[in-house]
């Protein structure tokens, strides 16, 4: 994989390697894993790189999966759990069910392949971080470091999800009351980024075109070229709700600063992307990203290295699970 330092001129590098915050735990190293699954590196590399090149979807499929669970108690791969008949899981609730599979199956073939070469060494939580990281910058974003031996999540319940994940029609001063979890304002733009690649499903904006309030069907906010398009891909959602637009309309298999460039233009398909476009706390940052493509990609791998290690679980507060989808204990 191509290093930070190939892809940043000197002074960004310097922004990003000797201004990047401290690691959050101490146990994590960036050689986790050397002497204990040597081949970690090129079997992720392998089996990440084979997915994406069938299934072009994959990479936004695991970043979306990626911020799902950290926002969630930690990057701890609490959202990989399946439910069982006597507990709903956080793959349960309405947000997450619509996560798409592509992005599970990408975990499970990595640990699959690990378990054969080194097993009970390495966590699920370790592999989507990987994996997250591998993907963006295999569809063009920056890569960044990410420090290894989080434990995976000892619990995965269903209510803990709807308070702690942000929603498509938040309002921006929503979005910015996430700076309590210890992120910025810019940083929380930053990450909204990622919506530069992958879709939603139309059921999430529908609103915005056909019931907006009671003087206009349609959200005044919407290029009204835009807005028609939409209505005609969307025109069906009711009977079937599988289907989506993607969200970058312009270049959506592309990780890059379009996204930014698309909400001064009004083709900010989701309320909470437009909204950062008008709030004037948010609005600066979206317009420094949409002018400077190198400006977010450093600060796409400041954040991502930073969400990373968000309430990771390590020691005896988590566990390296036998299957992702599972927790080792009974009770979950």
């Amino acid at each position: 994989m191509t290093s930070t330092t190939t892809l940043l001129p000197p002074l960004l590098l310097f922004l990003v390697t000797v201004l990047l915050p401290p690691l959050s735990h101490s146990q994590l190293t960036y050689d986790y894993y050397a002497k204990t699954c040597p081949k970690f590196d090129d079997i992720m590399r392998d089996t990440v790189a084979q997915k994406q090149n069938t299934t072009p979807t994959t990479a936004a499929a695991v970043l979306r999966l990626f911020f799902h669970d950290c926002m969630v108690e930690g990057c701890d791969a609490s959202t990989l759990v399946a439910a069982s008949p006597l507990h709903k899981t956080e793959r349960d609730p309405s947000l997450n069910l619509n996560l798409p599979g592509d992005a599970f199956d990408t975990v499970v073939r990595a640990k699959t392949s690990l378990e054969l070469e080194c097993p009970d060494i390495v966590s699920c939580a370790d592999i989507l971080a990987v994996a997250t990281r591998n993907l963006v910058a295999m569809v063009g974003g920056p890569a960044y470091r990410v420090p290894l031996g989080r434990r995976d999540g000892l619990v995965s319940d269903a209510s803990r999800v709807e308070p702690n994940l942000l929603k498509p029609t938040m309002p921006a001063s929503q979005i910015i009351a996430f700076v309590s979890r210890g992120f910025t304002v810019q940083e929380m733009v930053t990450l909204m980024g990622g919506h530069t690649i992958g879709f939603s499903h139309c059921r999430e904006f529908s609103y915005r075109l056909y019931n907006f309030s009671r003087t206009s069907p349609t959200d005044p906010a919407l290029n009204p070229k835009y807005a028609e398009g939409l209505k005609k891909l969307c025109e069906n959602y009711t009977k079937d709700p599988t289907m989506s637009a993607f969200i970058d309309v312009m270049t959506p298999g592309k990780f890059d600063n379009v996204y930014y460039q698309n909400l001064d233009k009004g083709l900010g398909l989701l309320a909470s992307d437009q909204a950062m476009a008008a709030d004037q706390r948010t609005k600066p940052f979206v317009e420094l990203y949409a002018r400077n493509e190198t400006a977010f990609f450093t600060a796409f791998a400041q954040v991502m290295e930073k969400l990373s290690t968000y309430k990771i679980k390590t020691g005896k507060d988590g566990e390296v699970r036998h299957r992702c989808d599972q927790i080792n204990t009974v009770n979950i």
